[in-house]
């Protein structure tokens, strides 16, 4: 078995995606504090950071239904996040450092006001979304006022 799959489940109150997006997102906090060019301690990131660099990662997965899809895993409030850490931490799989602290993860930030009260969805700009003419019925453009109705 998967020593993450192992860590999950001896644990048993996250489900094995919740630990394996922490190490997805471990990747895009390292973007974000820009320390993906060092090594060792100095790539150390902290809680906050981390929490910061979630919720950045499961707004672009999950846009605003982030929240739902951690609740799903058992992830209710930013502290479970800490405690999967420290999961880690104890099995070996994440270092600390003596400044780390499980209390670092409390009070983060409320799932619902991050994912879906702030959410503005924004189109990429390769889809070129400027708007269009309505299109009536047959698919030919609609004539003034009528928009196909």
């Amino acid at each position: 078995m998967d020593p993450l799959q192992n860590v999950a489940k001896a644990d048993g109150r996250y489900r094995l995606q919740a630990y394996q997006f922490l190490f997805d997102a471990l990747d895009t906090t390292v973007e974000l504090t820009g320390k993906q060019d060092t090594s060792g301690a100095e790539k150390h990131v902290s809680g906050k950071e981390l929490l910061e660099g979630m919720r950045v990662h499961a707004t672009r997965l999950f846009g605003p239904l982030a929240a739902q899809v951690w609740r799903s895993w058992g992830v209710h409030e930013t502290a479970d996040w800490g405690r999967i850490v420290f999961n880690l931490v104890d099995h070996e799989m994440l270092r600390r450092q003596d400044t780390d602290s499980i209390e670092d993860f409390d009070d983060g930030y409320d799932f619902d006001e991050v994912f879906v009260a702030s959410y503005t969805p924004a189109l990429p700009a390769e889809l070129d979304a400027a708007p269009r003419p309505p299109i009536g019925l047959g698919g030919t453009p609609a004539p003034d006022g009528d928009a196909g109705s």
